[in-house]
């Protein structure tokens, strides 16, 4: 048995749901332990035996401080540990979003390929991207196509927009 630890977030672009393993995170997602338990559950099963969830406002307290900072603009970065749960491709391109992509600025998806040094695999960085466990910490929203335009995110183009508006405005 696995037991994985989590807590609800409030933040500006709606509630955060982070989940733990041990002393590191695992997840972040937009939406509550009710929206998302079947999906996180389907996840969770091909990381974890027995995954099995317990509510933790304590564990999640300085995930919470480094959220509240973040969105007060007081920090650009979160220092809370996590860990990848992914295919070693998967893994390879949230590296690279984690380490490639500054704050405040953007990417293309063409651009992580090639920094893979696979310049072929656009659409599999895409599916890799969409995949990402990790919301805002790990900053898919980061990345746009290469026309400029900004193209899908898993919570929703409205928080994507408000996360590229809000990073720009506050990168200085």
């Amino acid at each position: 048995m696995s037991n994985l630890y989590y807590d609800e977030i409030d933040s500006p672009i709606g509630v955060l749901l982070v989940v733990f393993h041990g002393d590191d995170i695992v997840r972040i997602d937009y939406g509550t332990m009710e929206i998302m338990e079947q999906r996180l559950k389907k996840w969770t099963e091909r990381y974890f035996t027995e995954p099995v969830f317990i509510k933790s406002p304590d564990k999640a307290a300085p995930v919470k401080r480094d959220f509240d900072d973040y969105f007060n603009g007081e920090s650009k970065a979160f220092s809370f540990p996590f860990t990848f749960h992914g295919t070693p491709f998967q893994k390879q391109v949230w590296q690279v979003l984690y380490d490639g992509i500054p704050y405040g600025k953007t990417t293309t998806y063409k651009d992580i390929a090639i920094k893979i040094q696979n310049p072929k695999a656009v659409r599999a960085v895409g599916g890799a991207v969409n995949k990402n466990p990790l919301s805002i910490v790990v900053p898919c929203h980061r990345v746009i196509g290469s026309s400029g335009k900004m193209v899908g995110y898993n919570g929703g183009l409205d928080k994507k927009e408000y996360l590229l508006t809000f990073e720009k405005n506050n990168a200085s």
